[in-house]
């Protein structure tokens, strides 16, 4: 036996994630995303990838920085004088006009990454002066008309989850935070399947009440809204129609502007209504034309949507895995452009994708890992597809036995519908991922785009070919909403940097984008952060079509004015691409 040594197991590091409510009016509490009390960290799998790909140690994850604790506190008055907000006041009641520094803040920003920043480094602009809780939609013609009458600006705030500046109020004015009290269902009509809401009902609510229907409504089905964006837990039905949203099952559902059926707007000029017709053949379609528009046309004040049985029972799932990109393509263009019916959720990712996703989702070291190397799937080189059928039983059975026979056709290996389990048990989590990363100086941010099927593997290889000629950097890619004519492309870099470096990086990769021959755009909006690039990317009649449009109905830019959707852009901040 041997005395006197002790055997001291090491111990292996791992970080200390930020794990607890932000204090209340803090920074922190501005930024988190999603709800104050839920988190999503890394994996020891995903923290040892980091490491490697960002050429981090362990040391470089021992002290936290900015974590933006400290109350929200800055000295810039409100441009409103006590006699107009009384006028407010009077409008709304007491309760519902707010100055103070926080409600400010909490509405200037959304959840860009260029957002993130500047709430970490205190970076104070483009303040409301004030914000305004609508009770209902008298209240909001009134205060359309009042923000009119004194040239005061109006921008519409709903659940904060933008990535593309929207709720940004470069000319101050004052804010209208549609979720206090414009957050209900006001009507479900079984017979029609719509469901008619207010704009300020967030996502979760909106589709736990469809869901729960026969004890919510006394309805004898269960429905579904079909539109269930990452952004779920902080994204509102209105803000999915005025930037033109997708959900993850959109390529069964549609996106939103397949989605709703009839609008209601507020304006300078009177009110815009459209009926609930299912279609119609009464010259350009007036709906179409308000989604989309940023709070720029009119305020959303109700809107009515499709809705579907929600049928869970019948969902079936799958995944597979292709050898290399290039057939994965071939088989999601063939099932995309195979008239048999579409899957709901249908998601490829690429190989770098494919790799952080086996970590991510606790695929890697698996037998279903050990067994795809052993037929020849290789690392860095496989291609994930997963997804689920939804809808009738006779139907879903069908979509899973066509996808069955095209991905065997193009060489796949089935993954079962483990991999997609593990993918939906964090589908609405990995945005939580953020917050770590910042906490150490990581940057993760998306940039999406619709490209026709000709032109995606140009797309992607220019696109992420310039994302990697910066060393140590992750750049994933995947498509999600698919299209007999095409599909759409997330790009997703994730690296070590600073402010300043992303303010360079972010928007050459968009010019790359644009370049080659991709759209803005396809489900985020255009917000201010892609408005310098709108007007190359769209035309110049056609925006000078939209700016007349603007000019009827807003004669006086009260509608969320400060470059949102270009239409007041300075000229000298137009990209040329």
């Amino acid at each position: 036996m041997l005395r006197g040594v002790r055997f001291v197991a090491e111990m292996e590091f791992y970080p200390d994630w930020y794990e607890k409510v932000p204090p209340a009016k803090s920074y922190r509490s501005i930024f988190k995303w999603g709800y104050p009390d839920v988190f999503k960290h890394p994996n020891k799998r995903l923290y040892a990838m980091m490491k490697e790909a960002f050429a981090m140690t362990d040391a470089d994850f021992a002290e936290k920085m900015n974590l933006g604790e400290e109350e929200v506190e800055f000295h810039i008055p409100s441009r409103l004088t006590e006699a107009q907000l009384d006028e407010l006041r009077a409008i709304v009641g007491p309760e519902n006009v707010h100055t103070d520094d926080y409600n400010r803040l909490r509405v200037a920003y959304g959840k860009m990454m260029f957002d993130l920043i500047r709430l970490r480094e205190k970076i104070i602009e483009n303040l409301p002066d004030a914000v305004v809780s609508p009770r209902d939609k008298e209240d909001i013609r009134a205060l359309v008309r009042w923000c009119h009458e004194n040239r005061v600006p109006v921008t519409p705030y709903g659940g904060g989850s933008s990535v593309m500046r929207g709720p940004e109020c470069p000319h101050g004015g004052i804010s209208l935070d549609m979720r206090v009290h414009m957050n209900k269902i006001i009507k479900l009509n079984t017979i029609n399947q719509t469901v008619t809401v207010q704009p300020g009902i967030m996502g979760r609510d909106y589709e736990a009440a469809l869901n729960n229907a026969p004890e919510v409504f006394k309805t004898e089905e269960r429905y579904t809204g079909g539109h269930l964006p990452q952004s779920f837990d902080s994204s509102c039905v209105g803000g999915w129609i005025v930037t033109r949203g997708a959900g993850q099952n959109s390529t069964y559902y549609g996106k939103i502007e397949n989605l709703v059926i009839s609008q209601e707007y507020v304006t300078p000029i009177g009110d815009i209504v459209t009926k609930e017709y299912p279609a119609e053949a009464i010259g350009p379609d007036i709906d179409q034309l308000m989604m989309g528009s940023e709070g720029t046309f009119g305020i959303l004040v109700e809107a009515t949507l499709k809705i579907f049985k929600y049928r869970p029972e019948n969902t079936r799932r799958f995944s597979y895995i292709f050898r290399d990109y290039a057939s994965g393509l071939d088989a999601v263009r063939e099932i995309s452009q195979g008239e048999f019916g579409m899957p709901s959720v249908f998601r490829l990712s690429d190989p770098e994708e494919t790799e952080v996703g086996m970590r991510l989702y606790g695929v890697e070291g698996t037998v279903i890992d050990k067994l795809l190397k052993a037929r020849g799937y290789m690392p860095n080189e496989r291609c994930l597809l997963l997804g689920t059928a939804d809808g009738d039983k006779g139907f879903t059975r069908l979509v899973q036995r066509k996808i069955r026979g095209i991905a065997k056709k193009h060489g796949a290996m089935s993954a079962t519908g483990y991999v997609t389990r593990r993918w939906e048990h964090g589908r609405f989590m990995d945005p939580y991922l953020r917050e770590d990363l910042q906490d150490y100086g990581i940057i993760i941010d998306t940039l999406e785009c619709a490209v026709p099927w000709d032109r995606l593997e140009e797309v992607w290889a220019n696109t992420r070919a310039f994302c990697k000629s910066r060393p140590h950097t992750i750049c994933m890619s995947h498509s999600s909403h698919f299209y007999p004519q095409g599909t759409n492309l997330y790009f997703i870099f994730i690296a070590k940097m600073d402010g300043e470096e992303y303010l360079e990086y972010q928007p050459r990769i968009i010019d790359h984008i644009c370049k080659s021959g991709a759209a803005l755009s396809h489900h985020h909006g255009i917000g201010r952060m892609l408005a310098p690039w709108y007007e190359e990317s769209l035309g110049k009649n056609q925006l000078n079509l939209l700016r007349a449009i603007k000019a009827y109905l807003d004669p006086n830019n009260i509608l969320n004015p400060g470059g949102t959707l270009a239409l007041d852009l300075p000229p000298e901040e137009k990209r040329q691409v």
